[in-house]
C-alpha cells in the first residue's frame, strides 16, 4: 500500500480558515474551542485541498480528549488487506451457533435519497444541536483516503475489548460506506457515530443489517434495554444515524 503524504505537519501552511487548536501526534488535529452548528461544512476545503477529512470528537468524556485515548496507529493494520464478509463471519461465529448468513443486500437505490456527505453534515449540525450526544464536541481533521479509514488513520481503540485491529472493523465501515451510504461523523473514547445515507427501509433489510451490527457490536444489543435482535432490527428501519458503543 501506497503511503499518502501526510499534510497535518504542514498545516499552518495550507491556507484554511480554522480556529485555534492542536496536533495530536501528527494524527489528527482538533479545535480548541467547542464546535456549534455549521461548523462541519466550514472544514470541506480542508477535503478538497489537503485530503483532511472532518470529524467530530468528544474531550469531555471520563478519559479527556484523544491525546489521553491510547491512540494505536502502530498496531493498527490497512483496511483493504482485509475483506468485510469475512471479518464479520469470524465476529459471528465467535459468538452465534448458526451459520454466518451474509451480507445484507445493498438497498434499491430511491431518488430522494439524500447525498451522503450532504447528509453527514446535517448529522454532524444535529448531534452538535440536540446536544446530547457529545458532551464537549470539537472539530477535528484527520488525513485519511476515504471516511470509513478514519478510526483505523489515527489507531483509535475504542472497540480493543472486541477487536484489537480496528482496520477490520474499517473493512466492514468501507463495505457500508459502498452499500448504505455511511460516513463517519464523531468518535469518543469508546464511540463510533456514522451518518446513514441509505438505511434499510423494510423489516427483511434491517433484520439483515442487525445482523451484521451484532457481529460488529455486540454490546449494542447484548448490553441495551432490550437486548433482542428483532427489537433491534426495528429501529433500524430508516434510521439515519448508526451508533456504537464497546465496553
Amino acid at each position: 500500500m501506497a503511503t499518502l503524504p501526510n499534510p497535518l505537519p504542514k498545516l499552518a501552511t495550507l491556507g484554511l480558515d480554522l480556529p485555534p487548536g492542536k496536533l495530536i501526534d501528527t494524527l489528527l488535529w482538533h479545535a480548541d474551542v467547542p464546535a456549534t452548528p455549521g461548523d462541519w461544512a466550514t472544514l470541506q476545503p480542508a477535503r478538497r485541498t489537503a485530503g483532511l477529512l472532518p470529524l467530530l470528537i468528544d474531550v469531555g468524556g471520563s478519559q479527556g480528549g484523544p491525546e489521553a485515548w491510547e491512540l494505536m496507529p502502530d498496531e493498527t493494520s490497512y483496511p483493504g488487506d482485509h475483506d468485510a464478509e469475512e471479518v464479520l463471519a469470524e465476529y459471528w461465529e465467535d459468538t452465534e451457533d448458526d451459520d454466518w448468513p451474509g451480507l445484507a443486500p445493498e438497498p434499491q437505490p430511491e431518488s430522494d435519497s439524500p447525498d451522503p456527505d450532504a447528509l453527514a453534515t446535517d448529522i454532524a449540525d444535529h448531534l452538535l444541536t440536540d446536544g446530547t450526544w457529545l458532551k464537549e464536541p470539537r472539530l477535528a481533521l484527520v488525513p485519511a483516503r476515504r471516511s470509513a479509514d478514519i478510526p483505523a488513520a489515527i489507531g483509535w481503540s475504542g472497540p480493543v475489548n472486541h477487536e484489537d485491529d480496528v482496520a477490520r472493523l474499517c473493512a466492514v465501515l468501507r463495505s457500508w460506506e459502498d452499500r448504505f451510504g455511511v460516513r463517519v461523523v464523531a468518535l469518543t473514547f469508546d464511540q463510533l457515530i456514522l451518518s446513514v445515507a441509505a438505511p434499510p427501509t423494510t423489516p427483511a433489510e434491517a433484520q439483515a443489517v442487525a445482523v451484521e451490527h451484532y457481529a460488529f457490536c455486540p454490546d449494542n444489543i447484548n448490553q441495551s434495554s432490550t437486548p433482542s435482535l428483532n427489537a433491534y432490527a426495528e429501529q433500524l428501519m430508516d434510521l439515519e444515524i448508526w451508533s456504537f458503543w464497546w465496553d
